[in-house]
């Protein structure tokens, strides 16, 4: 990979993280919120589970997406071995 190249991926990559950190920060302050308003009205039936549940599960996909497998870049050997396997590049 060029410089230029290197320095995009690494771009993303730091915006990836950015943007995950800041969505941990928003759940919490929802969940913060949401549990407040429960506690303010009676506390009877705990609905702001529901929320823990959605954005848990939101979280644990943006999670696999920016620290998982996925989130490495492709390599130019993975890209020749792939154009190979295609039928499109020597050794085919």
């Amino acid at each position: 990979m060029s410089e230029p190249d290197i320095r995009e991926v690494a771009r993303k990559r730091i915006k990836a993280r950015r943007d995950f950190w800041y969505m941990i920060l928003v759940f919490v302050i929802i969940l913060a919120l949401c549990s407040a308003v429960w506690a303010l009205t009676g506390m009877g039936y705990f609905w702001p589970m529901w929320l823990i549940f959605g954005f848990g599960i939101a979280t644990l996909f943006s999670a696999l997406s920016t620290f998982g497998p996925g989130s490495r870049p492709i390599s130019q050997q993975r890209i020749d071995d792939e154009v190979r396997k295609l039928g499109g590049g020597p050794g085919a």
